[in-house]
């Protein structure tokens, strides 16, 4: 009898009160292939936009332009390895690892073993499941976009959610001072996780050019480019990531991606580097993520967790604006 597993499906793009809880054929681990039980799986901007197919970009990215290639969701997994391919040599049956594959949203995931990193005894599932695309997405925006120095003054923008939250404590761990934006109902975590300074914008503007920063990583803003430089020294440096909690601005065809491609448009023509952030899971960041997790420099933070059957409660949740940290699907 061909085993099967529970996944949460759907055949069309559109809101998330169409996903249904399916049985469906469990994969099978080609030979470079690892098969994952899924103990938990993350939930960010980039699973409503898999399950909604907005923006369009979305769709021109090679996830399916009429409709969803994979119709599992979900990206971020942790779990305990149940089977490996003829060529595996990291992982064996019963690790614990996390990562990403594509479908992380069923009881069961597969990928190649290069998508995945063993998960630090010292962490839970739901707190490794709620990892790889937001903590990659802060740790590729600070260092390879950002160029983050020792000792250079760092503004977070969003600091209290997902991407936000990790680029507070990534930006600690390369001696930076850091100041990190966010809602007054956020400011006591963000402060609790290492920022030494934190903005409520909601008493406060920050960009009324008062202030100044060698890097601002914005997580979650809808500020303009140019509001956002006045925030900048002249030779600072300006990562967009994302477009923010609600999908405001730019339209079905880009929403956030606008103020992304305006920022690297306009940055050859002034004195300070604007950069906008396509960041992409490797087993590299993977690894040193993990070790940044068992030596306890990086803590993730989980707003609130879901099962399976729960997921478009989950992702509302998400686009309410009053998550801290990350959703988190368990199994």
């Amino acid at each position: 009898m061909t085993a099967t597993m529970r996944a949460m499906v759907r055949d069309a793009y559109g809101p998330p009160d169409r996903l249904e809880l399916r049985d469906l054929r469990r994969p099978a681990a080609g030979p470079d292939d690892v098969l994952v039980r899924v103990r938990a799986a993350g939930v960010d901007q980039g699973t409503w936009q898999l399950v909604t197919g907005l923006p369009y970009l979305i769709r021109l990215a090679g996830y399916g332009l009429t409709r969803p290639k994979v119709p599992v969701p979900g990206l971020d997994v942790a779990g305990r390895v149940e089977a490996v391919g003829e060529r595996v040599t990291r992982f064996r049956p019963g690790d614990e690892v996390f990562g990403t594959c594509d479908g992380a949203l069923a009881e069961y995931a597969c990928a190649p073993q290069d998508r995945f990193t063993p998960k630090p005894a010292n962490v839970t599932f739901e707190q490794a499941g709620a990892v790889p695309t937001s903590a990659v997405a802060a740790l590729q925006g600070l260092r390879d976009a950002g160029g983050i120095r020792a000792g250079q003054r760092v503004l977070v923008i969003g600091a209290g959610g997902g991407v936000g939250t990790f680029a507070v404590q990534l930006a600690k761990t390369f001696d930076a001072h850091v100041t990190g934006v966010c809602s007054t109902a956020k400011t006591d975590l963000v402060r609790s996780i290492g920022a030494d300074d934190v903005i409520d914008h909601t008493r406060e503007e920050v960009a009324d050019g008062s202030r100044r920063y060698d890097l601002v990583l914005d997580t979650g803003g809808h500020r303009s480019v140019t509001r956002l430089r006045r925030l900048l020294t002249p030779r600072g440096t300006l990562v967009i990531v994302g477009s923010g909690g609600s999908g405001r601005g730019g339209g079905r065809w880009t929403q956030g991606a606008g103020r992304q491609l305006r920022a690297m448009a306009l940055s050859p023509f002034v004195g300070q580097n604007l950069r906008g952030l396509m960041s992409a899971a490797r087993q590299e960041d993977l690894r040193l993520l993990g070790e940044l997790l068992e030596s306890g420099r990086i803590t993730p933070v989980v707003d609130r967790t879901y099962p399976l059957d729960e997921l478009p409660a989950a992702l509302l949740h998400l686009r309410s604006g009053r998550v801290a940290g990350k959703v988190v699907i368990t199994m």
